[in-house]
């Protein structure tokens, strides 16, 4: 029993916590609820434990273990323990308003239906009504920042029943899915390593450092954009760099093009920092900005003007914003600058949702019989992009055309994949593309989104780039708090992330310069050397632009 009582506490308490970590986004009209919980019940088979949620509030204070806590507390380590203290007393910044609204999309209640089977009334009902009551509660009444400890204290029954053998089955699920991710992270370390000793060796230290801003200077344009034909407005920043070289001794010069699609609950600040690295060297970079799936989208889900987190339409309309953007860019007056654009020959960055965005341009088609399968059940998923691929399926099942031939190259940063593509979808890409991946992303998770997609692609030039310890926030530049709709944790947005923007400034320079402007000098960059080159800790970084697909094969099965 005494396993069973320290498998309550910290199994028990990770389902509640993650509970609210997947929760943390949006009734008015909110009221007190009439009961309380006192007491966390655990049930397994015909054996049941509980502890007072008193005695976790004491412990929450001062440190105190009390009461039935003591043998549950027993067998944890300090390290463990502080664990604990910090998710029981972690506060959370988001108003009744902004919960409510996001507890009552199609994703939010996808995600309430999974936890209500491990988290039950005191009747042992589904708690799906009880913990979306409670949270709303508990942020309704803690308007500066509420706790787990607020929710737990908010059930509206007395006591909160925990399925102990679904919530062991369910812990050991995302343990099986991380013992899989590590394995496949070392392996792509492994091939990184090798790669680089096999390649012939570059002395990058007597070569250009990408990491560095280049010689253009820039000027920034926004231009107000309208399709009639899809009733569609948005606004679109332009990085120029200014003509030097060649157009100053009156040559034309013809910039290539690059495009870059921000994430969902994002925005075209989010990115600026590439889009000026690039046009540094001498790219004109377009980045727009999508409605329906941009951060207004977001703020106006979490102020209840809207109830969903994105449209499935936006997955046909994010890639016709860039074709439409494309074809505006192609009919500008030019006559005040010294340079034509080459749209013909234009590169694609995306990240999350733009990464999706990214490779639909570049000519993966969307899957219906693939996620026909994928989207089932979706109460048995860790992949939280699952559930918005998923949404695909409200889409009218047709043949889309979101190719974009112009497209000559695309980045795709922590991209969702595994569902809407698929392999068939993914396989039809034949131009060079970059998949970025994250080993500690929780949204769109490494293995099944990035790692085993990367092996589905059949294009000649296809690279995979992974920061290890990186999150699926570590490249994006979520500094700015007048940009975000909501503040970001550090812990989710990882370790030191000024160096993946590093990262990703000296590759997507390399790689463009090589694939768009055909400059084959930059070609060294695009190796395992010189991701060894310029690898640093905590973010270490590899590149592979092959995985052996039967060793990865066995550990997927």
């Amino acid at each position: 029993m005494a396993v069973l009582q320290k498998l309550l506490l910290s199994k028990l308490i990770k389902s509640v916590s993650i509970a609210l970590s997947l929760l943390l986004f949006p009734v008015t009209g909110v009221q007190t609820a009439a009961v309380a919980a006192d007491r966390i019940y655990a049930t397994y088979g015909a054996l049941e434990s509980s502890i007072e949620i008193d005695n976790l509030v004491e412990f929450a204070k001062t440190g105190e273990i009390e009461g039935e806590l003591i043998t549950y507390t027993r067998r944890l380590n300090p390290t463990q323990l502080a664990r604990l203290k910090r998710l029981l007393t972690a506060q959370i910044n988001l108003s009744s308003v902004a919960i409510s609204q996001f507890l009552y999309s199609p994703i939010g209640e996808t995600l309430l239906q999974r936890l209500g089977q491990i988290i039950e009334t005191e009747a042992g009902q589904p708690g799906f009504y009880a913990i979306r009551a409670a949270v709303i509660l508990a942020a309704a009444k803690e308007p500066q920042g509420f706790t787990l400890l607020d929710v737990l204290r908010e059930f509206p029954t007395n006591g909160i029943r925990v399925d102990l053998v679904q919530s062991l089955e369910m812990v050991e699920e995302l343990q099986a899915l991380i013992e899989r991710t590590n394995q496949a992270i070392a392996l792509i370390q492994k091939e990184s390593t090798t790669a680089a000793i096999n390649q012939q060796p570059a002395n990058f230290s007597q070569l250009p450092d990408l990491r560095q801003t280049g010689i253009f200077s820039w000027n920034k344009r926004t231009l107000k954009l309208y399709d009639r034909s899809r009733n569609r407005a948005f606004v679109t920043d332009v990085y120029i760099p200014q003509a030097s070289g060649a157009a100053s001794q009156g040559e034309l010069y013809l910039a290539p093009v690059i495009v870059i699609s921000h994430g969902l609950g994002s925005d075209r600040n989010t990115f600026k920092y590439l889009a000026q690295q690039l046009a540094s060297y001498g790219f004109v970079v377009a980045v727009p900005s999508h409605p329906n799936s941009n951060a207004e989208q977001l703020r106006s889900l979490l102020n209840g003007r809207t109830k969903t987190v994105t449209p499935p339409s936006e997955f046909i309309n994010r890639p016709l914003d860039v074709s439409y953007l494309l074809d505006v860019l192609a009919q500008l007056d030019r006559t005040d600058t010294s340079f034509a654009l080459n749209l013909q020959q234009v590169g694609v960055v995306g990240h999350s949702f733009g990464g999706y965005t990214a490779l639909a341009l570049a000519g993966a088609s969307l899957n219906f019989d693939q996620l026909q399968q994928d989207c089932k059940n979706l109460n048995n998923t860790f992949n939280l992009s699952r559930l918005l691929q998923c949404r695909t399926l409200e889409l009218p099942h047709t043949q889309y055309n979101l190719q974009d031939k112009r497209i000559k190259a695309a980045i795709a940063i922590n991209p969702i994949t595994s569902s809407v593509f698929g392999r068939d979808g993914l396989s039809q890409i034949q131009i060079p593309v970059t998949i970025v991946s994250s080993s500690a992303d929780k949204v769109a998770p490494a293995l099944p989104e990035q790692i085993l997609p990367f092996t589905w692609l059949t294009a000649k030039n296809k690279y995979l780039l992974l920061f290890a310890g990186g999150t699926h926030f570590s490249a994006a530049d979520k500094s700015d708090p007048d940009t975000e709709p909501l503040p970001i944790p550090e812990s989710v947005i990882g370790p030191e992330p000024a160096l993946a923007r590093r990262y990703l400034r000296a590759w997507s320079v390399a790689f463009f310069e090589t694939y768009i402007a055909g400059s084959q000098q930059y070609r060294p960059y695009l190796s395992a050397d010189y991701a060894q080159a310029i690898s640093q800790p905590p973010l270490s970084l590899s590149l592979v632009q092959s995985l052996p697909a039967n060793q990865l094969a066995q550990l997927i099965e």
